[in-house]
């Protein structure tokens, strides 16, 4: 199970939030690109980008940036979401080297987006359901819609989307632990990878989703835990090897 850094982008910098919330923000460097390096070297075998104030803005803010981060490490699966509108925005994230493009709130309002994106950019689009109380959430989480989270994953496993990244809006950055159940629970009723997030505090959290990993649990997004020190992520991403080389055993 890959243990995944989140690296969030607000104003060039990296930084964390409490649920979703803008004006409740940690700034943990102003450079991201150190920030990555560090994860890099760590032994994160992917990286979570998201473009906080594009998912605000509903276009790229800090693709420069995204870009830089890219090159920097041009073989390392690199996942990005955060103001990814429409397609142009797809295919310059694409050439510029990322592996994975992220839609939030346009696979939400649009569907037909999401089933277009995966016939242009085959098993390249994951798709970001962030849900409270099992309805999705849009626009950088600032709006609750109606659709339930169990029935959009369905219809967009139906169209081709290579994974779905599911966050706990509740859990996000509040240290809280990871949501095991709601997660298994979704993993359980689909066929494509979940990727969790939002929560993930320390070891316990790792030990807990690995145990469930063989549900189809590709890996676990980690941010405030990994810079705060409550989670060391090394440590962390050598227990997961350990305990799903365990359970195939």
């Amino acid at each position: 199970m890959l243990l995944i850094p989140a690296i969030d982008l607000k104003n060039g910098k990296c930084v964390r939030l409490r649920q979703g919330r803008m004006e409740e923000e940690t700034i943990f460097s102003d450079d991201p690109r150190t920030v990555a390096r560090r994860w890099v070297e760590a032994g994160a075998r992917r990286l979570h980008l998201v473009d906080l104030d594009g998912a605000f803005a509903g276009q790229p803010v800090n693709a420069g940036v995204v870009a830089d981060i890219v090159r920097n490490h041009p073989d390392l699966p690199i996942q990005v979401g955060g103001g990814i509108r429409d397609t142009e925005t797809i295919a310059n994230y694409l050439a510029m080297g990322v592996r994975y493009v992220i839609l939030g709130t346009k696979a939400v309002t649009n569907p037909e987006f999401v089933e277009a994106s995966c016939k242009d950019f085959p098993g390249q689009i994951l798709v970001g359901l962030d849900a409270r109380g099992g309805k999705v959430a849009i626009e950088g989480w600032a709006k609750l819609s109606s659709h339930n989270i169990t029935d959009l994953a369905h219809a967009f496993e139906q169209v081709g989307v290579a994974g779905i990244i599911y966050t706990d809006i509740s859990r996000d950055g509040m240290m809280s632990g990871v949501n095991v159940d709601a997660t298994v629970a979704l993993a359980r009723s689909l066929s494509i990878p979940i990727i969790a997030s939002g929560g993930i505090t320390n070891l316990e959290d790792i030990r807990a989703l690995c145990a469930v990993a063989h549900e189809g649990i590709l890996g676990a997004i980690t941010g405030r835990a990994i810079y705060e020190g409550t989670l060391d992520f090394a440590l962390g991403q050598q227990l997961a090897d350990e305990l799903v080389a365990n359970n195939r055993t």
